[in-house]
């Protein structure tokens, strides 16, 4: 089946809206998805990624616009739609009762497959994503991270054209993580494309070759990480201080000799600051060259410094005002047990 359209979109929207009550979850967005690619939809919770995913995979109806995915209509060729995506949700949708085998044994029956061919691509997926020692073990003695490998495993028995992500790190490990962007990679490599919502910053960094940045149902800007990035500053001074008690009053002078947003990092003795680009005809080696003069002035040392492109966290609060620790704050009081160093299956 081939995945390219005549447009060369997998996913197009316009003008797509959701509500519930008084509620615009989705509030008329357009996308253009590349097929066999990875596009990020970033944005802190509640913004309308799950509602959009949802609309795409037909499972919510939407309330207004249109959404195509390789040129069917996800209302009046639903059927046709499904026969090409597959999602994977926030939570695992295996039955944690039966082991990894049997979980892929059961799917590959339920889509077609011959009891002998769904225990022959039980194992080769098995095999393919670490899982094979663990495949005998009911899943719910398994890490965090491996549920969110056995969960993708299960979507791509039938591999699909379109393989919905949605947030499918939220309370991994580090390590688990890494796990799980490496599958992302080896999928899209197949040829999949890949639509992968996520909260996390350094995720859609790693992965999406574009990405969309959604806020209260909304997207506030599209584009490669380069072109969102060169749109809010021409670059960042990042700094550590010697004394956390002087950091308020290097924030005050990094304002006065920038003219400029300041941010104080989690670290306390984290400074980022952001230069403009239109900061006369200086260019930001001079803008922070003139703020380091004005610190040493003032007698305030410097540990470390640095000068570099915007991060995607610099470029999410310059777009909505806030960051994305907020939200992440919040969530993660609701999902407090991680799988932080269960990296072994339960005895």
């Amino acid at each position: 089946m081939s995945t390219q359209t005549t447009s060369g979109l997998a996913i197009e929207t316009a003008g797509l809206v959701k509500t519930f009550g008084e509620t615009r979850a989705v509030d008329g967005v357009d996308l253009a998805v590349p097929a066999g690619t990875v596009y990020g939809v970033l944005g802190p919770n509640g913004a309308g990624k799950t509602t959009t995913v949802k609309m795409l995979a037909t499972l919510l109806r939407p309330d207004g616009g249109e959404a195509h995915v390789f040129g069917h209509d996800v209302v009046r060729e639903a059927d046709e739609v499904r026969g090409r995506v597959s999602l994977t949700g926030q939570y695992a949708s295996v039955d944690e009762d039966l082991t990894g085998t049997e979980n892929l044994v059961l799917l590959g029956r339920l889509l077609g497959h011959g009891k002998q061919a769904a225990r022959e691509r039980s194992a080769q997926l098995l095999e393919a994503f670490g899982l094979t020692d663990a495949a005998g073990k009911q899943v719910k003695n398994y890490s965090g991270g491996m549920r969110r490998r056995i969960d993708i495993a299960a979507s791509i028995l039938n591999t699909p054209d379109l393989l919905f992500l949605d947030e499918p790190t939220t309370g991994l490990d580090p390590r688990s993580r890494n796990q799980v962007w490496d599958i992302v990679r080896a999928v899209v490599s197949q040829g999949t494309t890949v639509l992968l919502t996520t909260q996390y910053l350094d995720e859609a960094d790693q992965l999406a070759s574009r990405i969309a940045v959604i806020d209260q149902g909304k997207v506030i800007a599209e584009g490669t990480k380069g072109e969102l990035k060169a749109s809010v500053g021409a670059g960042s001074v990042h700094l550590r201080l010697r004394d956390p008690a002087q950091r308020p009053l290097a924030a005050e002078l990094l304002v006065r000799a920038l003219d400029a947003h300041v941010q104080q990092e989690h670290d306390p003795v984290a400074l980022t600051a952001r230069l403009s680009a239109a900061a006369g005809d200086d260019s930001a080696a001079e803008q922070a060259a003139r703020a380091l003069n004005e610190l040493a002035r003032a007698g305030i040392t410097v540990d470390n410094f640095s000068l570099g492109q915007p991060s995607l966290d610099e470029v999410f609060l310059a777009l909505t005002g806030h960051d994305t620790h907020e939200s992440r704050d919040a969530d993660d009081k609701t999902n407090s047990k991680t799988d932080d160093e269960k990296d072994e299956v339960s005895a």
